[in-house]
Parts: structure tokens; sequence; C-alpha cells
């Protein structure tokens, strides 16, 4: 049985003293346990179990193939739902679909997206991709909750192969001020989370170590050098201590189309906005910021204003809350953007 204090060793985390209590405790935990605690809390990001119809595969002469992000509790391997999503994308389209994971194995995966930080997810997932020969000359990218991060940092800091077009489903796109339904009264991992989301979570320590930290972003702390200096996210949308890195936006700029799916009732991406690339207002957990008027977009820092302006970059919504969504939803997405 593998145990989390193992697993984090190998990853470079520090001494056990160096981290808050409540994450050291999971981190001390037995990974098969840790997993399972993931996948029933309440900040599980675990898509549908989707209705399979009795339809036959939409046609798709060009047959680009379909890179998968899951979200958080969630693993390429559960084949009750991301695992499933990615064969009904590929049965549907008629194309070579596969979710690429950040660890090995359903454990190993499950935990890693939670304990491997932002930038190193993303350093993995584009390892898997350029290590299957079947995306070597572009493909599609679909993600659920914070499995955007992983294609949206892909797109920024490689996008080679390129990303044809995006399509994110309920995205952590510009990270989350809040996690509003975790009650850390009830569970390990929501206390965890709380012992984090606050002052400590632009620690170097925390940033290095703990995925959701690194979308956090936090309106009364974006024009603190903390956040600038050591905030993942910062460095992402050109809001850190030092100019975004030019590269940056010319890979963000090779993805040729990008749809944003928001969910109206959504209780986990908070606020809801980000999910189109907007945010609370600085100082504020009220008053949100639209994506055209955010201060990234004007500055055009990742090359998000070209994009819009190019009318590449599209909007919808679902009804419900945080993926929530059926089959006729999923394949409706891949007709329209995929095929």
């Amino acid at each position: 049985m593998m145990r989390c204090a193992l697993l984090a060793a190998t990853l470079g985390v520090a001494v056990a003293d160096s981290l808050p209590q409540e994450v050291q405790y999971l981190m001390d935990m037995p990974a098969e346990e840790l997993a399972e605690m993931l996948r029933t809390s309440p900040v599980a990001q675990i898509v549908p179990t989707l209705a399979d119809p009795d339809t036959e595969p939409a046609g798709n002469s060009g047959k680009l193939p379909i890179v998968v992000g899951h979200g958080m509790g969630d693993s390429c391997f559960n084949p009750l739902s991301t695992g499933r999503i990615t064969k009904l994308l590929a049965k549907h389209t008629g194309s070579y679909a596969k979710c690429i994971p950040t660890g090995q194995g359903l454990i190993g995966d499950t935990v890693n997206g939670f304990l491997l930080d932002m930038d190193t997810s993303v350093d993995r997932f584009a390892a898997g991709i350029k290590n299957d020969t079947q995306f070597a000359n572009g493909f599609n990218c679909i993600g659920f909750s914070q499995g955007n991060s992983l294609c949206r940092g892909y797109m920024e800091k490689y996008n080679d192969p390129p990303v044809k077009s995006f399509v994110s489903v309920h995205g952590t796109l510009m990270g989350v001020s809040s996690f509003p339904q975790c009650n850390a009264t009830n569970s390990a991992i929501c206390r965890a989370l709380a012992s984090v989301l606050g002052d400590l979570a632009y620690n170097p320590l925390i940033q290095k170590h703990l995925f959701q930290a690194d979308y956090f972003r936090a309106p009364k702390r974006t024009s603190t050098k903390a956040y600038k200096e050591r905030s993942q996210l910062a460095q992402w949308n050109g809001e850190g201590a030092t100019a975004i890195s030019p590269a940056f936006k010319t890979n963000f700029l090779r993805t040729e189309q990008m749809h944003a799916v928001k969910a109206l009732g959504d209780h986990m991406v908070f606020p809801n906005e980000g999910e189109w690339w907007g945010h609370f207002k600085e100082g504020s957990y009220t008053e949100v910021v639209q994506m055209r008027d955010t201060e990234y977009y004007k500055q055009d820092s990742f090359g998000l204003k070209t994009l819009d302006q190019s009318g590449k970059l599209t909007f919808s919504t679902t009804p419900g809350d945080h993926l929530q969504f059926s089959t006729t939803d999923l394949y409706g997405w891949a007709d329209q953007y995929f095929l």
C-alpha cells in the first residue's frame, strides 16, 4: 500500500513540519484512502455517468483526435465517469480520443489531481500528449472543471502539437475565489483547503504542492506581493511581478477555436463568471468583472483579446449546477466544435 507521504517525497515535497497540519494529515494517509476521500468529497469534480444513446457516430472525415482533461477527484481510469465520456466521444465522432492522466492508475491519477501542483501537472499532461503519436498533427481538447486548467496551461506553455479546437466545460479558467459548498466541519479535504486558501494560499510551499491553491484567486489579495510573485495563476495571466513570457501568447494563439461553457447554477467555481474568463473585482466578493473589462484582456497579456476579436472565442451556458450536463449536450459540443 503506497502512502501519500512516500509519493509526495518522490515529488520533492518538503519535510512534514513545513506544511499545515491539515494538509500533512492527508499526505500521511494511505494513497488508496485519500483517493477515495477525494472522490467522495464536497469538492469532487466528477462528470456524470452518461447514457449511451443508440445512435450512429457522426461523420468526421478528418478524424482529428480528442484529448480529455478530468476534474479533481476524478480520473482518466474511472470507467463510470471521465473514462466513459472519453469512449462516448470516440464512438460519436469516429475519432481517436484519450484522457491524459497525470499519475499512474486510478489511485495515482486521482491523488495527483490534489497533491501535484498545477504547473507540474501541465508538464505531465504535455508529456502524455507528446508521447502519443496519434496527436502529432494536432488535436481537439475538452476539459471538465479543473481539467480546463490543464488544457489552458498546455496551450500557453506548449501547444505543440497544437490544440485546434478547445471546449471548456464549467472550467477553472480564471481560477476560483472560494469553495462555497465545502464544509470544513464535515470533510478533511475541506479542512485542508480552508487551512491554505487564505493567508497561506500564496506561500511558495503551498503553491508548489497543492493544485487547488495554484488557481485560487483571492480578490482581496491580487495586488499583494505574494500573489504577484508566487501565484502560478498570476504568472499565466500576466498579473505577476515579472513580465509574462512572450511565448505564452504565441503558443495560446495557435489554437484556432475556443468555446467556454458556463453553468448558470454553479456552486463550485466561484464566481462562475470565471468559466467565461471573468473574475471578482479587486477587493470584492460580490462585484464581477466581465472578460472584456479585465486587465489581462485589455492588455492582451496571453492572447485572449486577439482570439476574441478574431471571432474564435464563443460562449454558451447550461442551466444546472457544476458538471450537470447530458449526453445531448456532450454530443452537441462535439458536433459543433470538433467535427
